[in-house]
């Protein structure tokens, strides 16, 4: 495998619709309400783009040297724990990639607020530097949060609650409480993804001291509470529809639910672990559908 493809599988790029999800969101509903700024939400994208794969990176990194990624893991096999990309490099490729993230959310937060907010933009450069801690602290070092099973609150927080409601911040300047119900519905989905991501990798977690919340609860619980995420989704987003009705188009999103409802189904008669590695990319991309059509639903 050439060293471009191994980086290309290293930042898992399949995971980036998720990562976006919150962020169109947020930027759909400034937008039904007349405050969307392209320059705004096309920054916004890229940051969170490069947040996620500093996570990615930072997470191939924390389970390889750890050893969690090993041969009993279910899902495809990583970077370091092929051997394709040194421990070295992907320390040295977290920190470039952070370099330009930084970069990137510095130039959003000034494009947004400018000279006029310093205490908004004080707060959203502490915000950034926290995206990029929690993402690297998922996994790596000795208090990994990921090892301890705070992983779901975090992809909640940081997926759901400041990307929807912190991009709608930053077109708005205010915050309206309804934007926390689709923020909810979001987080509530990406927890889905973390995980179904930790059903799979049960066994392997297990053995490695990894105690994510699929470890603590079992398999039979975890897909109990993979029902509650996805049914409270569908609830808040339902929600915010009723609170805040102008148009039929508004309930578009229910298709997103079509085949979100069906992967369900899918999980529930679920046997072999090997088998839902298929179903993260589709909850994934039924989530990135879910907030396309929520979004349209809301300026069409």
């Amino acid at each position: 495998m050439s060293k471009v493809s191994s980086w290309i599988k290293a930042a898992r790029l399949r995971t980036l619709p998720l990562s976006l999800s919150g962020i169109i969101v947020g930027s759909f509903i400034a937008a039904s309400e007349g405050l969307f700024d392209p320059v705004i939400c096309i920054l916004a994208l890229f940051t969170t783009i490069g947040f996620q794969i500093i996570s990615n990176l930072a997470n191939d990194y924390g389970d390889g040297v750890k050893g969690t990624d090993n041969q009993d893991r279910v899902g495809p096999e990583r970077a370091l724990q092929s051997g394709e990309i040194s421990p070295e490099s992907m320390k040295q490729a977290i920190t470039i990639t952070g370099i330009i993230t930084i970069t990137l959310a510095l130039w959003l937060i000034f494009v947004a607020f400018g000279t006029d907010y310093v205490l908004y933009s004080i707060v959203f450069i502490i915000l950034g530097i926290a995206c990029i801690v929690a993402a690297i602290k998922y996994t790596v070092g000795v208090n990994a949060y990921g090892y301890s099973g705070f992983g779901d609150l975090f992809v909640f927080i940081f997926f759901g609650l400041i990307s929807v409601c912190g991009t709608y911040f930053l077109f708005s300047k205010s915050l309206n409480l309804t934007v926390f119900l689709p923020a909810f519905s979001v987080g509530l989905l990406s927890v889905g993804v973390l995980n179904l991501n930790n059903m799979r990798d049960r066994e392997s977690d297990e053995k490695s001291g990894k105690n994510t919340i699929v470890v603590k609860i079992g398999n039979e619980f975890a897909r109990y509470y993979h029902f509650y995420l996805i049914g409270a989704s569908f609830l808040f987003a339902l929600l915010y529809t009723a609170i805040n009705f102008r148009s039929s188009y508004q309930f578009l999103f229910l298709l997103a639910y079509i085949p979100l409802f069906k992967h369900l189904v899918t999980v529930y008669k679920n046997k072999d672990p090997k088998e839902l590695d298929p179903e993260l990319k589709k909850l994934a991309l039924g989530t990135f559908l879910f907030a396309i059509l929520f979004g349209l639903g809301l300026v069409l």
